[in-house]
């Protein structure tokens, strides 16, 4: 959140330095984590439309919960960019996210080749850390199982725990130390770093070397355990800065009187051992052409991602 933030702002430095006749003037509003990161959010949202600003741009912490607050901003004829999460219901001008199906299955085709020699008597044993109530980590959950099925590789989900920050991937870290015992897990895929870091921090705690990690998200502390090639395997990055900075240029062009898309799609990249070198990090810029670090086999037209 902190990137995309800082993505957005870079973006309305540059728009003020090309157009000072037509600046951008930022509002912002800090939701936060959990239930009361909800009604923070739902709270600014009712000020932006009482304040009838020109534009909201939004990136739900609940895509149901910000239902209501984004049909009020409907109703007062404000145009509501979101990024990274989408809405269940109101208008959207523009959804921007990164490719999270994509995301996953990256993850899960990782998994498929690290794991390629495994037969219907002995699947791949899989856990899940995952968030069922925003889009983005559901897709990403249905990627890597897309993947596996591609690859027909045979696995069984032995348990499913919720997390996606830091407390919530402490206790899923925990449970999973003391509910699988070593030897009876193979790998464990977590929706992203936030909960994932505390995942992999329980998981070396107990010296869990017979697990491999795969995750979303590309935070720096996971990379640096990826480097020394310890239990994360695979972590999709995303591109946060250009996120947020895409998130503000569409609306700036919207508010402009220009046709806009009604959905951006980032793409991101699988960074493994052997792809680490090539990554420009969070802020990007994201190349044109991503190559996946591992053979071909899956309807990814030439083993290449684009943007």
């Amino acid at each position: 959140q902190v990137g995309m933030r800082q993505g957005l702002e870079r973006a309305a430095a540059e728009i003020n330095r090309a157009h000072p006749d037509h600046p951008v003037s930022l509002l912002p509003y800090v939701g936060g984590d959990g239930e009361e990161g909800v009604r923070r959010q739902i709270a600014a949202m009712q000020r932006l439309v009482a304040r009838k600003v020109d534009a909201i741009i939004l990136q739900p912490i609940d895509s149901a919960a910000l239902s209501k607050p984004v049909e009020a901003a409907n109703r007062a004829g404000i145009p509501v960019v979101a990024y990274d999460q989408y809405v269940l219901s109101g208008k959207l001008a523009c959804y921007l996210t990164s490719n999270n199906h994509l995301a996953g299955h990256l993850d899960g085709e990782y998994l498929a080749q690290r794991f390629r020699q495994r037969t219907k008597a002995h699947p791949l044993r899989l856990v899940l850390v995952e968030y069922p109530y925003v889009s983005s980590t559901i897709e990403r959950v249905e990627g890597l199982l897309d993947a596996l099925h591609e690859a027909r590789l045979p696995y069984e989900i032995v348990a499913r725990y919720e997390a996606v920050e830091p407390v919530g991937g402490r206790l899923a870290g925990r449970q999973i130390v003391k509910r699988h015992p070593p030897g009876t897990i193979d790998a464990v895929f977590c929706v992203n770093d936030g909960g994932g870091l505390n995942v992999l921090r329980e998981l070396k705690r107990a010296g869990r070397d017979d697990v491999v990690m795969a995750t979303v998200d590309g935070d720096p502390r996971s990379l640096a355990d990826l480097r020394r090639g310890e239990l994360i395997g695979i972590d999709t990055a995303q591109f946060m800065g250009p996120l947020g900075g895409e998130s503000l240029r569409w609306t700036y062009r919207l508010l402009r009187g220009e046709r806009i898309p009604r959905q951006v799609l980032l793409t991101v990249f699988p960074l493994t051992r052997r792809s680490l070198a090539d990554y420009p990090g969070w802020e990007g810029p994201v190349p044109s052409v991503i190559r996946e670090p591992w053979p071909p086999f899956t309807n990814v037209p030439g083993n290449q991602l684009r943007w």
